[in-house]
């Protein structure tokens, strides 16, 4: 293949890179001490300037759709802003410190844990708070644990977890994987907790029920009081998914709801980066009788200084050290700056939003008054048709045929970042997608640089490949 050939293909496309791939061979003079099958006489490089590989990155990011782009209104996902002062607070040398050095060595880095423990806790009204689990499922499966220690040191033979139909996939799959029976909750009429069939559910076999207050569908369990007491009168544990604390900051707390244990989704509520396979933080906070089934190491503060402790039951180690490290920094520097006012304004407005943008749209939302998300329905059209077709108007849409109970569900999440004028661009592509005719919608997106794809085809037979494929 000549140059032109390696650089354009069959087909004229220009291939980013593909000219720059060479092979170089390397004379070495002295013998390997190595096997020979593991040495090699001739080392394939790329051959690149600096400017061509800024350029060619810079490029790939251009394609890309982030929170820095515009909105990422994804319903329960929460893909909130992270301000960029906490990543220059997390690039901080002296945040740059080894997990193994010594206690007394690094007092600093132990009272910052020790001080984000104390507002997690007191953000959720719980009495303790672990900052191992490194992302929201991690925190939930501990969460469970710290449930399960509980129950067997009072010798409770518990075999069974209560999730509503509404729930996260996480929250059954937590529930599964420390070796309970799943018991599924069906929603009453109106969205929330159907208390008949919670009775009907409950038993001596109920280790816990695992709830999210605001619901999926943003709607808040205006009976989560008779909810806390008919677990606690069979011998149960209130779970809270934190997923939607974002809409409560400030204003209400899960401690006194009656939750017994809970966890933190950092980047949904308190703006660290969402993590997409890379570091998170799902914290896990547990009311008094819980403490002692913490995750070891804990941190405390003893006469002045700060020390890490085993917990007198505890359930051992979930995640290295003492957590996402950095995550955690930026967690704090978060909350530290917007202090109680700023994050009650964080929750009020992320309520306004959603609020403000559902009244824009003219489609129909069969569940209300609603927080912070709203599950509207497409109707007659297919969720994910409109979806693509938003694209062409150059938003994010938000997320589709989820929950199940919502038909062609569109659960939609602004969160509190977002101006009027993005919230109107937001509703207009909506809008405007669901009155597009259907072999528009058939064809979207046609703007973006990778068209409609077979979704289920492209996840079972992935084709991954540096340069050009022969579709023979």
């Amino acid at each position: 293949m000549n140059h032109d050939q390696a650089r354009y293909g069959d087909e004229d496309r220009y291939e980013t890179l593909l000219s720059e791939k060479d092979t170089t061979h390397v004379d070495v003079d002295e013998a390997s001490p190595l096997p020979d099958d593991l040495t090699r006489d001739e080392l394939e490089l790329p051959r690149l300037s600096e400017p061509e590989l800024s350029r060619h990155y810079t490029r790939l990011s251009q394609m890309n759709w982030s929170v820095e782009t515009g909105p990422y209104p994804l319903g329960s996902c929460t893909m909130k802003y992270n301000p960029s002062f906490t990543e220059a607070v997390a690039a901080d040398p002296n945040a740059a410190v080894h997990p193994d050095r010594s206690p007394e060595s690094v007092q600093g880095t132990l009272e910052l844990l020790y001080a984000l423990q104390d507002y997690l806790a007191r953000i959720g009204g719980m009495d303790a708070v672990t900052l191992q689990p490194p992302a929201g499922a991690a925190g939930e499966f501990t969460g469970i644990h710290i449930a399960k220690a509980y129950h067997e040191s009072q010798n409770h033979d518990r075999s069974e977890v209560i999730v509503p139909a509404s729930a996260h996939g996480t929250n059954f799959a937590s529930a599964a994987m420390a070796g309970y029976d799943v018991v599924e909750l069906p929603s009453g009429d109106d969205g929330r907790v159907d208390l008949e069939a919670l009775r009907a559910a409950v038993s001596e076999d109920t280790a816990a029920l695992m709830l999210t207050n605001p619901n999926t569908v943003g709607l808040f369990e205006r009976d989560i009081v008779e909810i806390a007491e008919i677990v606690h009168d069979a011998g149960g544990l209130l779970y809270y998914d934190g997923a939607n604390l974002n809409a409560l900051l400030g204003r209400a707390r899960p401690g006194d709801m009656g939750f017994d244990v809970m966890h933190y989704n950092v980047h949904k509520t308190f703006a660290t980066p969402h993590g997409g396979g890379g570091p998170g933080a799902g914290p896990v906070g547990v009311r008094e009788e819980l403490v002692p089934f913490l995750p070891s190491p804990h941190v405390r503060e003893q006469g002045g200084t700060y020390e890490l402790y085993d917990p007198e039951q505890t359930i051992g180690k979930v995640h290295g050290y003492e957590g996402n490290w950095l995550v955690l920094v930026k967690a704090y520097a978060y909350i530290a700056r917007l202090g109680d006012s700023g994050l009650e304004d964080a929750s009020a407005k992320a309520v306004l939003n959603a609020n403000y943008l559902a009244e824009q749209l003219e489609m129909e939302i069969p569940y209300d008054p609603f927080h912070h998300e709203f599950a509207a329905t497409a109707g007659d059209r297919d969720a994910a048709d409109v979806a693509k077709r938003m694209l062409d108007y150059g938003v994010h849409p938000p997320t589709t045929k989820w929950p199940e109970f919502v038909p062609e569900a569109m659960l939609t999440e602004p969160t509190e970042a977002e101006d009027r004028q993005s919230l109107d661009d937001l509703a207009a592509a909506f809008n405007a997608a669901m009155t597009d005719d259907e072999s528009e919608l058939a064809a979207s997106p046609s703007k973006t640089t990778a068209g409609r794809i077979d979704q289920a085809d492209a996840a079972r037979n992935p084709r991954l490949s540096w340069q050009a494929l022969d579709e023979s």
